[in-house]
C-alpha cells in the first residue's frame, strides 16, 4: 500500500515530541508499504520554525526510512487567533502540495486530530485520489477545546471543529482512536461500530533501550517530562513537590506555554527541590528518564479524560522501569493495572505530596520491583511492533 498519514505534529527522533507516526511508519516500510508523513516544520511545543526552505514551502527529507514531506507554515505564539491561522495554513499547503502531486495516488490516507483542520484535508486528499480514508482520534475536538481551553460551544471555531468530527466520523473507512473508552462518543458523531478500532500509543523499544538501574542516593528524583500546557496541570505539582519536602525533588523537563507562571511559581513557594530543563530530542529521552527514580503522570481534572487517555510520555515512563505517580482522573489507569506505581488526585497538592513522599519511602528493592512490572506491561500491551500490525490492519480495511 501508498500511505499517507496527515499529521501536523508528527516529529523526527531528532526533535521534541511524540513519535507515534514515526515508528509505525518505519514498521510498516519495512514490511513493504510506500508510507509518506505530511507534517509542519513549524515545532508545537517550541514555537519556532525546523527547516530553511529557501523560499520554497515545502520540502521532502528521508528519515531512517521514512519520507517526510515537511510544509510550511504561519507562525504563532500562545493559542490565539494566530495558532487558528497555523491550522488552517497547514491544511491549504497539504492540499496545494506539489510534492505529493509528484507521487503516484494514494491508497490511504490517514488524518489525524488533534488538530481537525489536519484531518478534514486528508479527508479532501482521500476523495481526490479515490484512496481510503482513515481517521485518527488523538484527543476528542471540539470537546477538548470547550472543557479544557473553556471556550464555549456557540464559538464559531467550535461550531466549525464539530462539524469536522462528525463529517470525518461518518466517512471514514476506520476510524482509529487512541482512546480506549471513546466508541460511546465517536458512534455518537456517526462512526459506525464496526469500524472504530482501538490503536494505543506505544513504545518503541529499539530506540529507548533496555532499562538502566536509577542511582537510589540523595533524594527521590520525580521528573516530569513533556509538553508544559494548560492541560498538564503542573501547578499542582509544583505546590506538591515544596510540600513533599527534602527527602523529593522534582524535575521539569520540556516547554510550552505554562512554563514562566510555573517557574515563578516555584520561586514564590521557595521550592528549591523543584527544577526545569529545556525541550530534548526524542533520541536523548532514554539518557533524562535514566536519571529518575520515579516518574509523575498528571493531566488537569477534565471531564474530556472519561474517554481514557493515551499519552506519549506515560508508555515512555513504564518502559524505562522506574515507579509512577499519575494524578489523572479517568477510568482506565494503566499504572493501576499494571501494578506499576502509585495513585494520586490530581485536584490535591496534598495528595500528590504523598504519594510522592510514599514512593520516596519505598526500599530501592520495592521501586525496582514496581518497575519491572511497568516495563512488562507496555512490553506485552505497548510495543510499538505489536501496534503496527493492529494498525496495518485498519489502514488496510481487514481485521484488527
Amino acid at each position: 500500500m501508498r500511505i499517507w498519514f496527515v499529521h501536523h505534529y508528527a516529529v523526527t527522533p531528532d526533535s521534541p515530541g511524540g513519535t507515534r507516526h514515526f515508528g509505525l511508519a518505519r514498521r510498516l516500510a519495512e514490511q513493504g508499504h510506500q508510507v509518506q508523513i505530511i507534517a509542519a516544520s513549524y515545532h508545537y511545543q517550541s514555537q519556532r520554525e525546523t527547516r530553511d526552505f529557501n523560499g520554497a514551502t515545502e520540502q521532502v527529507e528521508s528519515v531512517d526510512g521514512v519520507e517526510f514531506i515537511w510544509v510550511r507554515t504561519s507562525g504563532y505564539s500562545g493559542n490565539g487567533v494566530g495558532r487558528f491561522l497555523n491550522l488552517a495554513s497547514f491544511a491549504r499547503r497539504v492540499l496545494a502540495s506539489t510534492a505529493l502531486r509528484r507521487l503516484g495516488p494514494p491508497d490511504v490516507v490517514l488524518g489525524s486530530s488533534p488538530q481537525p483542520l489536519a484531518a478534514w484535508a486528508a479527508q479532501r486528499l482521500a476523495r481526490r485520489y479515490g484512496a481510503r480514508f482513515v481517521y485518527e482520534v488523538r484527543d476528542l475536538w471540539p470537546d477538548t477545546l470547550v472543557e479544557l481551553g473553556r471556550v464555549p460551544r456557540w464559538h464559531p471555531v467550535v461550531q466549525l471543529f464539530a462539524r469536522i468530527e462528525r463529517s470525518c466520523c461518518r466517512s471514514a473507512d476506520a476510524v482509529v482512536t487512541l482512546l480506549p473508552g471513546s466508541s460511546d462518543h465517536l458512534a455518537s458523531r456517526g462512526a459506525p461500530r464496526e469500524r472504530i478500532v482501538w490503536v494505543p500509543n506505544g513504545v518503541d523499544l529499539k530506540l529507548l533501550g533496555s532499562p538502566i538501574a536509577a542511582n537510589e542516593t540523595g533524594a527521590c528524583l520525580f521528573v516530569y517530562a513533556g509538553a508544559v500546557g494548560l492541560a498538564n496541570g503542573l501547578d499542582v505539582v509544583v505546590r506538591a513537590a515544596a510540600e513533599a519536602g527534602s527527602s523529593v525533588r522534582l524535575r521539569i523537563v520540556g516547554d510550552g506555554p505554562e512554563l514562566p507562571a510555573l517557574k515563578a511559581l516555584a520561586v514564590a513557594l521557595g521550592a528549591d527541590n523543584v527544577e526545569f530543563s529545556g525541550l530534548v530530542p526524542k533520541r536523548e529521552m532514554p539518557r533524562i528518564l535514566a536519571e529518575a527514580n520515579a516518574f509523575v503522570m498528571v493531566l488537569k481534572d477534565s471531564p474530556v479524560f472519561r474517554w481514557g487517555i493515551s499519552p506519549n510520555k506515560l508508555f515512555d515512563y513504564l518502559a524505562a522501569a522506574r515507579p509512577v505517580l499519575f494524578a489523572v482522573n479517568t477510568p482506565v489507569n494503566p499504572v493501576a493495572e499494571a501494578g506499576a506505581g502509585v495513585s494520586a488526585d490530581p485536584n490535591s497538592s496534598h495528595d500528590i505530596a504523598e504519594g510522592m513522599r510514599r514512593i520516596a519511602a519505598l526500599a530501592p528493592r520495592e521501586r525496582r520491583e514496581m518497575g519491572a512490572r511497568g516495563r512488562a506491561y507496555v512490553e506485552s500491551h505497548h510495543d510499538v511492533d505489536r501496534l503496527a500490525d493492529r494498525f496495518a490492519a485498519a489502514l488496510a480495511g481487514g481485521a484488527a
